[in-house]
């Protein structure tokens, strides 16, 4: 009979024997050298999609939005500007900016126009989407990013708040999108990229305005997708965690006034510019949707799917003890 001890150094000799085979290390190089191949191969073809592209870019004056830009810039050839600048002091809350960048195939680099107007006034919408194709003749790829967060019980919440967070997150990108998809259509070429919310996938307690939002916009955008998919649209959905911008310090509240707090699970949320390049990479691969959160929110997705009741239990959980903290 053979002892523990003995099989433990059998198979630790075996295990070394694996280890030294002299065909291990070159199979090993091969295979990183091929991934890595395929890497590169998928960073030139992404950065030749975008670079030689007009760019919209909606809320492009602070957070994701202006770390997309400046990833943007990385990519153009080189002399041209390599940040993004606006006026931030000129216009806060809901009024918010595209950000275009023109690359040709011959190098020729455009400097970023910027185009104010109101995600929740149509009008203002239509006269911004008209100013653009005036300007540029096309857009290639509209990033719709712009948003609003928002944080309150449902029973406290005005109508007008639920309203606006609708008009501010999906109504403003619908009408948008919809205002330039045309002419994406008579091309038989565009690229329309939605940034929703993990939220968008499942709903958490005290955010029901904004994760209805991005419900919402889920919903659109898939629809959209299968629709225009003859006409060579591509759609892209990508749906973050928590990421480390000020969106909890301008979150709207029940009444409507300033949430103004950063948020613990904000403050630990992802680096933007990596979400950024995240998202850039998404758009060059022309994936349709994008997951970009931590382990425990992807895992929260099948979970409502799976074992709906023992979501709804966690939820509930979560509800009640953050109910308490504020109410203590």
């Amino acid at each position: 009979m053979v002892s523990f001890k003995s099989r433990r150094n059998l198979m630790r000799g075996r295990v070394m024997d694996w280890v030294t085979c002299p065909f291990l290390l070159p199979v090993m190089f091969s295979c990183m050298g091929i991934f890595g191949l395929l890497k590169l191969l998928q960073w030139i073809r992404m950065k030749a999609y975008v670079r030689n592209s007009v760019v919209v870019i909606t809320g492009a004056t602070s957070g994701l939005g202006k770390e997309a830009g400046s990833g943007l810039y990385h990519l153009c050839p080189p002399g041209s500007p390599r940040t993004l600048k606006s006026k931030d002091t000129e216009l806060r809350s809901l009024l918010l900016r595209f950000t275009c960048c023109l690359v040709f195939d011959q190098g020729q680099t455009y400097k970023p126009s910027t185009v104010a107007f109101d995600l929740t006034d149509p009008p203002s919408i239509a006269a911004a989407a008209s100013k653009i194709l005036q300007s540029f003749g096309y857009v290639d790829i509209l990033i719709n990013n712009a948003g609003i967060s928002y944080r309150g019980t449902i029973v406290d919440t005005k109508m007008d708040v639920d309203r606006k967070v609708m008009e501010t997150n999906y109504f403003g990108p619908i009408a948008l999108t919809k205002a330039l998809l045309p002419s994406m259509i008579k091309r038989k070429k565009g690229h329309i990229v939605a940034i929703s919310s993990i939220q968008g996938k499942y709903s958490i307690p005290f955010r029901s305005a904004y994760a209805a939002s991005k419900h919402a916009t889920q919903a659109f955008f898939d629809c959209l997708r299968a629709e225009t998919e003859h006409d060579k649209i591509e759609v892209t959905v990508i749906s973050p965690g928590y990421i480390h911008t000020n969106l909890s310090l301008n979150a709207i509240t029940a009444d409507g006034s300033k949430y103004g707090v950063m948020d613990k699970t904000t403050t630990q949320g992802q680096c933007p510019t990596m979400v950024a390049r995240n998202v850039l990479v998404a758009v060059g691969k022309k994936r349709k949707d994008v997951i970009l959160a931590d382990l425990l929110p992807s895992w929260a997705i099948y979970l409502r799917t799976l074992v709906p009741e023992l979501f709804f239990r966690i939820m509930a959980s979560r509800a009640k003890k953050e109910q308490k903290t504020k109410t203590s």
